[in-house]
């Protein structure tokens, strides 16, 4: 196997789809769980420098800014996001069986 072959099936392309996680599977939803705390800190450290002008930094703005981050990170999961979820999904799976 030449490098190139190894490269591409090591990174998929595409979103990543994993079905939706529910009540009777645990493991999935704790493997989303995950990516999206992860996808959460991304954002966060993403996030610009304080902006002080009229229309922003009020109280509602900060005390509400996780939230908000919170909510990003799991609909960037629930689209694929990059994939981390079935990664982790996928392993607990195998831990699990062992």
């Amino acid at each position: 196997m030449i490098a190139s072959d190894v490269r591409q099936q090591a990174v998929p392309s595409g979103p990543h789809k994993m079905p939706k996680a529910s009540a009777s599977d645990p493991l999935r939803a704790a493997a989303e769980k995950l990516e999206a705390g992860f996808w959460a800190e991304m954002l966060k450290s993403a996030q610009p420098e304080d902006n002080k002008n009229s229309f922003s930094s009020g109280i509602g703005e900060t005390q509400f800014a996780s939230f908000l981050r919170t909510a990003h990170a799991d609909a960037l999961v629930r689209g694929g996001g990059l994939g981390l979820a079935e990664t982790i999904y996928q392993s607990l799976l195998k831990q699990n069986n062992a």
